[in-house]
């Protein structure tokens, strides 16, 4: 579909509407190799050549970034009183219209999706797509065979009443447990752990599907994803047997 070649190179994360506008009426912009100083003319993204100063623009329908996502930073796009997750990346990431996909809480880190691609992230999100999310919690106190059960009949928590989940703990340590849900409720895991009598202490998402946190990033950091880590969202990954 055609757009405006100034919204289009704004939308690459080449700069400003404003910006891109002095250079293509300065002649810096070339449509197949034919300068162009209209910033209202139409291209074809996925078809023409377009250059600022001789150099290629790639075009990138959508962009998926991998955050590691710290604590005291909320889940959102913008916010007048706290900082957000696109507060972390570079404005020419922020200008393309990101958005997390999927939420963590303040306190929560780990890996978090940010991209401008709405029909994926409802996909991803939808719980009949059953892409599960596994979390770690550390816990105030070890957790038993009987929560384990618990979780895999589904968890009652107030009104709420949570779909079964798969739970198990890490080796030799009872007060870490490893949850997999394929909601994405308001605190759902807290919740969950709060119905069996445990407080979580810590709590990080570490894989979404078949995606897996980049171990190299720190937290606050990110990069983008190729496609290949795209698709492994939708290929489901068991954590180890149940207890």
């Amino acid at each position: 579909m055609a757009e405006r070649l100034d919204k289009f190179l704004a939308s690459q994360g080449e700069g400003s509407r404003k910006d891109v506008g002095k250079w293509i009426r300065g002649g810096r912009v070339t449509v197949n190799g034919v300068p162009v100083r209209d910033p209202g003319s139409k291209v074809e993204p996925e078809s023409d050549v377009v250059e600022v100063e001789g150099r290629p623009v790639s075009y990138q329908k959508h962009v998926y970034v991998m955050m590691h996502k710290p604590k005291g930073v909320l889940s959102a796009t913008e916010d007048a009183r706290a900082s957000t997750v696109l507060d972390l990346l570079p404005e020419e990431l922020r200008r393309r219209g990101l958005f997390p996909a999927g939420r963590l809480d303040k306190d929560t880190t780990g890996l978090l999706l940010l991209t401008d691609d709405g029909a994926l992230a409802h996909r991803m999100l939808a719980p009949k797509s059953h892409v599960y999310k596994l979390y770690r919690a550390q816990l105030d106190a070890p957790l038993t065979r009987e929560d384990c059960q618990a979780f895999r009949e589904g968890i009652s928590w107030g009104e709420e009443r949570y779909a079964p989940a798969r739970l198990s703990w890490e080796e030799g340590n009872p007060r870490i447990g490893l949850v997999e849900i394929h909601e994405g409720r308001f605190h759902q895991v807290k919740r969950m752990f709060q119905a069996v009598g445990k407080q979580v202490l810590e709590l990080e998402r570490l894989r979404i599907g078949g995606l897996e946190l980049d171990p190299a990033l720190r937290e606050g950091q990110y990069r983008q994803l190729e496609d290949a880590e795209i698709s492994q969202i939708f290929t489901q990954q068991n954590t180890r047997k149940q207890k």
